[in-house]
């Protein structure tokens, strides 16, 4: 096994004098199964073909982008594993100082909005070779899209960059049958007919039975086109029952969305599991202390894809879809047998999962051969009469990694549906996790805790994340171990004002702890949160939503979730005094804070005693 070549020196010890394909990311080469830069040569190279990396070129550089001379068949591009705006700023637009993806950690090594500047670089030196965006970035901007970072709506990705085609999902199907057809001599012009991608054209009268979407300058006037538009595609993710979208853009022609690749079979999931990667990072990092992203993966194994949780403000369903995909137990085990082995491994497997961890089988068996269903969700706003509930593989699959030779523990990291476990009439899962898979904290995501919040989000109601944290506590006292449930809360999501966000933070009072992270809400491409963030509607339903935009609310929504904290005291207390909350200002176990000002609070409470003591003798002299 080797890497595959980054340098020409690298393609003659290979043998090969011209790659067919070269694959142009803004990470830096890890040749891990939990990259998809990774995933997607393994597979080429599987197929018979040669593939280069050019990882974190020099885009103020035209050169960079020719280190390895011009593919037979084209360009792959990518911004890496995760969109570029994401890995350079937060939610507040400030720049990140660490790339988790880049050697040391070094930020900066990227370009913002890394697929288009790539590929528009690209260009610029070959002018016919074709380029095939695929990855998170490309994937959910592949059509008119909210943009959170210039607060407006861009065109689709393909037109930005200049490239032909866009993979999007998870492209192992698509990527194959792309390079086939231009290994037998087809134009990537003519490539229309392949699912999982999105093509420009000049014409749309052949295309069969299309669903045309409002054209861009019609997404441009009005909002409520935008969130009809994209009802349209939330209802067209399934590779079962989608339909061609299109969207047009005038004189600039259409953009054609195919319907998504059918999900992988067990086999097919296998095969690229279990292809020669190297596991670790190109040695041409280690000077630079290696790629801290890798850390965290080494240990790990994904199990799973896709997922029919539904939260608003996840993208998996543009992403990796509401179909759930599997490995054997047979591969997991290979390839936690081969961790063992690596020199590093300490004996703990750090994680077992994939989206949603336990999610190991579909959600019912129809969406087996007919597909999800289009209007309604398999958990939300209660668990379907058709979902199928059941651990039973999961905890025999726990069992087995358990008993490998060398393993000490394995772990869940990767986040359990709690509503999919309280679904389960068994205990069975929940007493193999709170034995053998918990490391002291569970972490789980119930976001928040007002009902019309939550339902915006598309999570349970409040009471069945409660049932769960009961059954944790009964169950774990079993255990004898001191072991806890950690929760995560979101602020500022649509829906969410500053009563329910004081309402939460009173709710964090009572667990008795201060959560030491809070995640603002972050608008990223493609999802139903972020279109009702920018249209102000919930596009399935068209109705008004509010929606938190103005910085200091959301700073005080983020600073009410973290209200033990000094430095949020203003924030906390100025939300109280908006929303009439003045009770949650004082000494009682109740409050929230204390005031600053004793003396003035001291005044104040004489004043409000002697006002009452005033009231009473009114009353008794009236009597």
């Amino acid at each position: 096994m080797s890497f595959l070549p980054t340098t020409k020196k690298e393609m003659e010890q290979a043998g090969i004098k011209q790659l067919d394909f070269i694959y142009v990311t803004g990470d830096a080469y890890v040749d891990h199964s939990s990259f998809g830069t990774a995933i997607i040569s393994r597979v080429l190279e599987a197929n018979g073909y040669h593939v280069g990396i050019i990882a974190q070129p020099n885009w103020k550089n035209d050169k960079s982008i020719t280190i390895l001379g011009e593919p037979q068949l084209g360009f792959l591009v990518s911004s890496g594993n995760m969109d570029s705006m994401v890995n350079h700023y937060t939610v507040s637009r400030k720049h990140r100082s660490h790339d988790a993806y880049s050697p040391g950690g070094v930020m900066g090594l990227r370009p913002d909005r890394a697929v288009t500047v790539y590929s528009n670089l690209i260009r610029k030196t070959y002018k016919h070779t074709p380029i095939i965006l695929g990855g998170i970035e490309a994937s959910l901007r592949r059509l008119a899209h909210y943009d959170y970072w210039s607060d407006s709506l861009k065109r689709s990705v393909l037109l930005d960059s200049g490239a032909d085609l866009i993979s999007y999902g998870m492209g192992e199907h698509s990527i194959v049958e792309i390079a086939d057809a231009l290994a037998s001599g087809i134009s990537v012009k003519d490539l229309s007919f392949i699912r999982g991608t999105v093509f420009k054209t000049s014409r749309i009268d052949y295309l069969q039975d299309p669903i045309l979407l409002p054209d861009y300058g019609l997404l441009q006037a009005d909002k409520r086109n935008y969130a009809d538009s994209f009802r349209v595609q939330h209802q067209n993710t399934d590779a079962h029952i989608s339909k061609i979208l299109v969207e047009s853009y005038g004189s600039q022609g259409y953009i054609v969305q195919n319907p998504p690749a059918y999900p992988l079979t067990t086999q097919e999931m296998d095969d690229i599991y279990d292809l020669p990667y190297m596991r670790t990072w190109h040695p041409k990092y280690d000077a630079a202390g290696g790629i801290p992203a890798l850390a965290e993966i080494k240990f790990s194994l994904t199990s799973n894809r896709g997922c029919f949780g539904g939260c608003s403000f996840c993208a998996l369903n543009f992403h990796q879809g509401r179909a759930v995909q599997t490995r054997s137990h047979d591969s997991l085990i290979r390839e936690a047998t081969l961790m063992t082995k690596d020199p590093d491994f300490k004996g703990y497997i750090h994680d077992v999962g994939g989206p949603t961890a336990n999610f190991r089988t579909p959600s019912c068996q129809k969406q087996k051969n007919r597909g999800v269903c289009p209007d309604r969700q398999c958990l939300f706003p209660r668990p379907c009469k058709n979902l199928q509930v059941d651990h039973t593989d999961y905890v025999k699959l726990l069992r087995e990694l358990r008993s490998i030779p060398k393993v000490k523990k394995v772990f869940i990291r990767s986040g359990i549906r709690f509503d999919y476990v309280m679904a389960d009439s068994s205990d069975d899962f929940m007493n193999e996790l709170l034995n053998y898979h918990v490391s002291g904290q569970l972490r789980v995501a119930p976001e928040h805790i007002a009902a019309p919040v939550l339902k915006l989000m598309g999570k349970p109601d409040h009471k069945v994340y409660e049932s769960f944290t009961k059954k944790f506590d009964v169950l774990n006292q079993k255990t004898g171990k001191k072991q806890y449930v950690l929760p995560y809360f979101m602020s500022s999501h649509p829906g969410c004002n500053l009563r329910e966000a004081v309402e939460l933070a009173e709710y964090i009072r009572d667990m008795g702890f201060n959560p030491e992270q809070a995640q603002d809400f972050y608008p990223t491409p493609s999802t139903l949160s972020t279109c009702m963030y920018y249209t102000g509607l919930n596009p399935l339903t068209m109705r008004e939503v509010y929606v938190p935009i103005h910085p200091h609310e959301k700073a005080m929504q983020r600073a009410l979730i973290q209200y033990k904290n000094p430095k949020n005291y203003e924030l906390v207390k100025e939300a109280l005094i908006r929303t009439g909350r003045e009770d949650l200002i004082g000494f009682d176990s109740k409050c929230l804070i204390r005031p600053r000002d004793i003396h003035a609070h001291s005044n104040k409470i004489g004043k409000r005693h002697e006002r009452t003591h005033s009231k009473k003798r009114r009353s008794k002299t009236t009597i």
